[in-house]
């Protein structure tokens, strides 16, 4: 069984059985949520663990290196676009825990990112299909040229539209999935093209001081970045 739910109410869960419960926080890089025990990443960050009073393990192949249910929970944010293999590493989340947490940008934010992170990295695109409580993976392909960079993201755009970027959903005995083509294929829009757009929206709605300066904030830019 999987379905949505909110970050905000999981970590509530967590706090409340931190005591009582093995958690696991997956793929985490520097950032793991403060109540897991045991934290897990394919970099090597055994010291800065230590530090923080975690056991650290190093991935270092498909399998992960724990034994059947040794978890209570696993927490998995921002993991499963990067894997290759989406259909093993789900079936070895399942091996070591009963239930857990999994957070994946929408494919609206995937699309819009600035950062090699996501235009690079990321493998797929996920859709969650609310009518029968399924995971939906495809490929991942450029819909639209990035354009707003992670500053952008984490200061202001997660804060207020977080249901349309990211993807909340906890899962319980199974993560029901499925690969599926759901993108609808399409001319893939261009920043310029935006810019255009809005440039074109000011001067129907008599907004020609704010065109002016925009137009010349971009040739500064321009002429500052060449």
């Amino acid at each position: 069984m999987i379905k949505r739910t909110s970050r905000e109410h999981v970590l509530n869960i967590l706090e409340e059985n931190r005591n009582k419960w093995k958690i696991l926080d997956i793929g985490c890089s520097v950032d793991a949520i403060e109540y897991a025990n045991t934290t897990a990443d394919i970099q090597n960050l055994d010291n800065f663990y230590k530090s923080k009073n975690k056991e650290f393990v190093l991935i270092q192949s498909k399998d992960l290196p724990f034994k059947d249910n040794q978890f209570d929970f696993v927490y998995a944010s921002h993991v499963i676009e990067h894997v290759e293999d989406v259909g093993y590493f789900i079936k070895e989340l399942q091996r070591i825990s009963k239930q857990g947490y999994i957070e994946l940008p929408t494919m609206l934010e995937d699309n819009i990112i600035l950062s090699e992170n996501n235009i690079k990295d990321h493998k797929w695109f996920f859709k969650f299909d609310d009518v029968n409580n399924i995971l939906l993976a495809e490929r991942k392909k450029q819909l639209i040229e990035p354009f707003i960079t992670h500053g952008v993201l984490f200061g202001s755009l997660r804060k207020n539209f977080r249901s349309s970027l990211v993807l909340e959903l906890f899962w319980e005995n199974e993560i029901d999935y499925e690969f599926k083509n759901f993108t609808v294929p399409s001319k893939k829009t261009f920043f310029i093209q935006i810019i255009k757009k809005y440039l074109s929206y000011l001067i129907r709605t008599n907004k020609l001081i704010s065109s002016i300066l925009l137009i010349l904030l971009i040739l500064l830019l321009i002429n500052f970045l060449t």
